[in-house]
């Protein structure tokens, strides 16, 4: 906590006003807890336990995960490990990152929360009030 109000601090000092951006953004990164890494480019038959063993010698794993594709039940190929501390954590992330992991070098970082919310699917589809739906015939161009 008194990292996040050193942040808030620093940035009042620098013009007297906080962008609501730089205020939201200081405090996602503030709670965003350094026990949680994210793994990337993991192997299909890596599975939790394979994670949580690869990743146990660098402290104590309060959860491994894989994270599995909804439709079809495999491996999306990237997973997360909590660790009890946050030493443990920066030890397996500068370990493990570019390290070889069943036959696929993997990618560490710190997890980041999620933004909550509906997800955009981006661009000008769907629907656009009295546009139709994403494009196409305008009614006025001619074809």
């Amino acid at each position: 906590m008194l990292a996040l109000s050193s942040k808030v601090g620093s940035l009042l000092r620098q013009n007297g006003k906080i962008p609501m951006t730089s205020m939201l953004n200081s405090i996602r990164c503030m709670s965003t807890s350094g026990k949680k890494l994210f793994i990337g480019g993991l192997s299909y038959g890596t599975d939790d336990q394979s994670l949580r063993e690869a990743f146990s010698g660098f402290g104590d794993v309060t959860e491994a995960r894989i994270i599995m594709d909804r439709d079809t039940g495999r491996s999306r190929g990237f997973g997360f490990v909590n660790f009890a501390d946050d030493e443990s954590a920066s030890s397996a992330l500068s370990a493990m990152d570019g390290q070889d992991l069943n036959g696929r070098n993997i990618r560490v970082s710190y997890a980041t929360e999620k933004p909550s919310g509906p997800r955009s699917f981006g661009g000008n589809s769907g629907f656009q009030g009295d546009k139709g739906f994403g494009g196409g015939f305008r009614g006025d161009s001619g074809y």
